[in-house]
């Protein structure tokens, strides 16, 4: 009953200004809900991002493990040690195997080209990997994996080959300087032998691979002479951005205490799943590719530190105006509350009418807020990222406590000036 007499009070008295105080509550709440839920969510949506744009680790063997022949895409020199590839499928194996989003080998090997079509023939360089191969893993499962996702912002004209087939796809370069194009047949000779593929895409990459080939991995190993071997594997793989912990991990993983070593292990790091995937992989050593993971942990820093400042922003708005909205409607009912002096209200008792008549607008405010913030934060979502943002339940109660303090602090200046109301002053209006 108490609680049905404060609402009704609540929306009979001032009205207007009722409605603006849960409509500035509102609008504050949302967009810290919508900015909160994102901030919460953002690490692992520009994760992917990010990793749309190739691989953030790189294995190659113990012996060929420096930084020009990890990081490098043009100049590779020939590989001196190799890897075995029926060990990859362990790489699905790891603790964070279900942030591995998809890894590929490479297999370099320099061949004369020739096109039938043309009759232009040069030595280029042809890659071997996989394209989308279905690998049955140690666990049971299976899994695709290859270079169809791996290079996902290549702009390809016409179709990736297949794995099993005597196809190829050729960068934009080669099939220039080659004068072929989709459907051409070209044949690739080395002192092993020769085998005629047929072109089923043309490429632009943008770097070096514009004049390369690439073809299936079994068919460059097969003229290399390198059967069951490659060179390296790349892996794309969903990180925690990197902090001290991590940086010291890299450098050294056997400097961590036990305790880092734990949360260190069992954290989404890039060194750790590097780390983890050495672990499978015989005579290989995993290197996070040092660019992306700064830019990642750049983005990602300045991209929660403006949502939170935007967050920040809207509550002090929210503050200057429910107390200057709360301020004038004390002031306007000043007489009401002399009067209820007067006849014996003690100052508690009309502080908790006043708090308990802020306290329905400001529910009422935050869950209309709350349903608006949630939309925004999608909206959000699928314009910035392309897909829904996950509302973590922290967010709204994080929200809730942050209105709560806000319209506390901003009513509190006008309560003090209530308890100071000598009512016959009031009533007397002098």
């Amino acid at each position: 009953m108490l609680l049905m007499r404060i609402i009704h009070r609540s929306f009979t008295r001032q009205p207007l200004r009722r409605g603006l105080i849960a409509l500035t509550v509102a609008l504050s709440t949302a967009i810290s809900v919508a900015m909160l839920g994102v901030v919460l969510d953002v690490g692992d949506k520009l994760n992917a991002e990010l990793t749309a744009y190739g691989s953030n680790i790189v294995v190659a063997p113990k012996a060929d493990a420096v930084v020009s022949s990890l990081y490098e895409t043009s100049g590779e020199q020939e590989a001196t040690s190799y890897l075995r590839e029926d060990e990859l499928p362990k790489i699905k194996t790891v603790f964070w195997a279900y942030n591995i989003v998809d890894f590929a080998p490479l297999l370099n090997s320099r061949a004369q080209v020739s096109a039938s079509g043309s009759g232009a023939s040069s030595s280029m360089t042809v890659t071997g990997t996989w394209f989308n191969k279905e690998l049955a893993l140690p666990t049971g499962e299976s899994t695709e994996a290859g270079l169809t996702t791996m290079r996902s912002w290549w702009k390809l004209t016409g179709s990736w080959p297949r794995d099993d087939a005597d196809e190829a796809i050729i960068g934009a370069t080669a099939a220039s300087e080659l004068g072929v194009s989709t459907g051409d047949t070209l044949t690739l000779t080395t002192a092993t032998g020769s085998r005629d593929l047929t072109i089923t895409g043309v490429y632009t990459s943008g770097d070096a691979d514009d004049s390369r080939i690439h073809a299936p991995l079994d068919l460059v190993q097969g003229l290399s002479g390198h059967e069951g071997q490659v060179a390296k594997i790349e892996v794309k793989a969903l990180t925690t951005p990197e902090n001290e912990l991590s940086r010291k991990a890299a450098a050294n993983p056997k400097l961590l205490s036990p305790a880092d070593w734990e949360t260190w292990y069992c954290t989404a790091y890039p060194s750790s799943i590097a780390y983890q995937i050495s672990e499978v992989i015989t005579g290989s050593v995993a290197k996070q590719v040092r660019q992306v993971a700064a830019v990642e942990g750049n983005v990602l820093q300045k991209t929660q530190a403006l949502m939170i400042l935007m967050t920040v922003l809207s509550l002090v708005a929210a503050a200057l105006a429910t107390a200057s909205l709360t301020t004038a409607s004390l002031v306007e009912r000043t007489g009401e509350f002399a009067l209820l002096k007067a006849i014996g209200a003690s100052s508690a008792s009309v502080n908790r009418l006043i708090l308990g008549e802020t306290a329905v607008v400001g529910v009422i405010g935050l869950l209309a807020g709350s349903a608006l913030g949630t939309g925004l934060a999608q909206i959000i979502g699928k314009v910035v990222f392309d897909s829904g943002i996950t509302m973590r339940p922290m967010v709204f109660v994080i929200v809730a406590v942050l209105v709560a303090l806000v319209l506390v602090a901003a009513t509190a200046s006008s309560m003090r000036a209530i308890l100071r109301i000598q009512p016959a002053t009031a009533l007397h209006r002098r």
